[in-house]
């Protein structure tokens, strides 16, 4: 009986040296697969993640209609109000009573007590994000300026620029990096009007 114990006790032992000798051959092979990996195409994987959960095509993409409703429109994406597109007509005097925020459809243009702020073309195309420094895009980020220009106005509601000035300077890198490797698509986005405009 003990020699049974014996053999069930090395037949166990082997097993489990082999699995682990399988184990750190497979380990070995995913550090080579990683030491190859492009740090660069890192940067913008991080940046593809942190733009999806922080939401940014909620309101810098123009929506089309999908099976369960709107959803981003990809050939657009991140290119923020559609200038094609009217703005559409809304109740001037609700707005003005400060008590309300109406969003048009698309969920890119955005009338309140500010007056109407429209969603940024944030694609790296010329009318967009393509001339752009990092250091233009951190400042938009961190301090809310538009356009990541000091001396210009503040970015505008509902741009919820203040979440953002405690994120590391790895992730807003990241989010610039992904941002500039988006197709770019041509699209000027409009002023915003002043409340005396509306």
């Amino acid at each position: 009986m003990r020699t049974i114990y014996i053999v069930i006790a090395a037949a166990i032992w082997l097993t489990c040296a082999a699995n682990t000798q399988k184990q750190a051959r497979k380990d070995v092979k995913t550090t080579e697969v990683l030491r190859h990996k492009s740090p660069q195409a890192d940067v913008v994987k991080r940046g593809e993640y942190l733009v999806t959960i922080m939401g940014c095509a909620d309101c810098h993409s123009p929506k089309k209609l999908g099976p369960q409703g709107p959803v981003p429109d990809m050939e657009r994406f991140l290119s923020g109000f559609d200038s094609a597109r009217p703005l559409g007509a809304y109740d001037k005097n609700v707005v003005k009573t400060g008590q309300w925020v109406i969003f048009n459809a698309q969920n890119t243009a955005f009338a309140g007590p500010w007056g109407v702020s429209f969603a940024a073309n944030l694609t790296p195309d010329d009318t967009g994000i393509g001339t752009w420094t990092f250091e233009q895009f951190n400042l938009a980020m961190r301090k809310g300026k538009f356009k990541g220009i000091q001396a210009n106005r503040p970015l505008l509601p509902p741009m919820p620029w203040q979440n953002y000035t405690k994120m590391s300077s790895a992730d807003m890198k990241a989010i610039f990096v992904y941002l500039k490797s988006l197709k770019p698509v041509p699209n000027i986005v409009p002023a915003h009007l002043p409340p005396g405009q509306i």
